[in-house]
């Protein structure tokens, strides 16, 4: 893969939570949509959540907005081999600007990280970077939505999840 770039957020000046991956896969990069790998539990946990039955990529999105959600990745840029997070080569990490996405929704209550290694990058690499606000945003991480994340279930990542919901975005 080599040298790799990831997509800008999905999101609307009133989203109120921030889900945070890690870097598209392979086959979300091929496809230039967020989550697109069809064992990707992502978007039928979303789906299920709010009762998305849209079948294309841009209603679904539109979808998820309606309800405060907004979505990134934390990296920009970077060097990665497969679609593994564990082949991200961490002296060719570029973050987002998370300063200047915060400052345009305001509203951001909550960020969740998809997986540890969105997490990790983020509290390293990001978090030290960040005006001092009065209340900054809360942070979770949840499992990785991943299929190389075999070690749950839909229905446990669906469960581990549920948590997003306590913002109020039924």
């Amino acid at each position: 893969m080599g040298h790799i770039e990831g997509f800008p957020p999905i999101s609307r000046a009133d989203s109120r939570i921030l889900i945070l991956g890690s870097m598209p896969s392979r086959e979300s990069l091929a496809q230039q949509q967020y989550y697109a790998h069809p064992r990707n539990a992502f978007w039928p946990i979303m789906c299920g959540f709010f009762a998305i039955t849209a079948p294309d990529y841009p209603s679904r999105t539109e979808q998820v907005l309606r309800h405060g959600v907004a979505i990134w990745d934390v990296l920009k840029a970077c060097f990665r081999t497969t679609s593994l997070d564990s082949d991200i080569d961490d002296r060719t990490i570029v973050t987002n600007d998370f300063p200047r996405f915060f400052s345009c929704h305001p509203g951001i209550s909550r960020v969740y990280f998809n997986g540890a290694k969105a997490e990790s990058v983020y509290l390293k690499h990001v978090k030290p970077k960040l005006p001092t606000v009065a209340t900054p945003p809360a942070l979770f991480r949840l499992p990785s939505t991943s299929p190389a994340h075999a070690g749950m279930s839909l229905e446990q990542k669906k469960d581990a999840w549920r948590v997003i919901l306590d913002e109020g975005l039924e």
